[in-house]
């Protein structure tokens, strides 16, 4: 008898212990038509109490006759032949969630490793679940890791880290693969973490900077290139037309003297081709006049 039936039986046996001596006095006062009739009575109401069973919106009861399987029962109330039906268990067809782990397993390239993840898996058929599984739960959970390890070795730590949609779709096609005989299908696979061993944290860590550090200096190097290559299309510009290059070199000469207390140094080549000397003297007296103008404007 499953553990509501004997709930059942139990009461009633309190209640007919409580009531014994009322019914026994009871029955010496009246016929044995009577007696009868309220014993039918009684017996009619137990058998109905013993017989009934409620189950929830999601669930189905697994009924077994005799100890043989008969049928699935609810949701919502059902009736049963006492002490010959029982409900062998209740199965939950709602989406469950399983938290799975794998520690220290090796990967392809043999790097021991810490794998966190949770899968969602649903009770599609009943019967078989009940009748080709002894404890579903567990079965699925240890299914699981055993996937999960068998999914982790034949993977490198790179393809691990970087491919976790991948990996997480292999795995729960595989575990379908195998919970489906037992009516049970795995729909969604979530990797959650992965942890690798300090050391080599550290090590890929170091391993990433310098190839940051690497792509910087090609980035730079790149750039100088450009820049020289730049340098050569102005020249061939400036070769042919002097008068172009004098007003850079002014420009460049200006742009440096507006700033105060700035000190250029040009080779005396270039002072003498773009006639920059006199230039900068001019530019050196204009400003030294404008600064006799500030200090005797302050002086007034």
């Amino acid at each position: 008898m499953d553990t509501m039936t004997k709930k059942h039986v139990a009461l009633i046996i309190l209640l007919l212990v409580k009531i014994a001596s009322p019914l026994a006095f009871y029955f010496a006062l009246i016929n044995a038509e009577q007696a009868t009739s309220i014993f039918c009575s009684a017996l009619i109401i137990s058998f109905l109490i013993l017989s009934i069973r409620i189950s929830d919106q999601w669930e189905k009861a697994v009924v077994l006759r005799l100890g043989k399987y008969v049928g699935l029962k609810g949701p919502g109330l059902f009736f049963l032949i006492p002490f010959v039906d029982r409900v062998d268990q209740f199965v939950d067809q709602r989406i469950r969630v399983t938290d799975i782990s794998a520690d220290q397993t090796l990967s392809k390239d043999t790097v021991p490793v810490n794998v966190d993840a949770v899968i969602y898996w649903t009770v599609w058929d009943v019967e078989k679940a009940a009748l080709e599984v002894e404890n579903y739960r567990d079965a699925i959970a240890f299914i699981a890791q055993t996937s999960l390890r068998d999914t982790i070795g034949t993977h490198e730590l790179s393809d691990l880290l970087q491919n976790r949609e991948k990996i997480a779709q292999d795995l729960q096609e595989n575990l379908d693969k195998n919970t489906n005989p037992w009516g049970i299908t795995v729909q969604t696979v979530g990797i959650k973490d992965i942890i690798i061993p300090p050391a080599l944290s550290d090590a890929m860590s170091k391993q990433a900077q310098a190839e940051r550090e690497r792509q910087a200096r090609v980035t730079l190097s790149t750039a100088e290139l450009e820049i020289a290559e730049k340098f050569e299309e102005a020249s061939l510009r400036y070769k042919n037309n002097p008068v172009a290059l004098q007003l850079r070199g002014m420009n460049m000469l200006f742009e440096g003297l507006k700033e105060k207390g700035s000190l250029i140094i040009v080779p005396s080549s270039a002072l003498d081709s773009m006639n920059l000397g006199a230039i900068g003297g001019i530019t050196g007296l204009a400003q030294h006049a404008q600064k006799n103008n500030e200090q005797n404007s302050k002086t007034e």
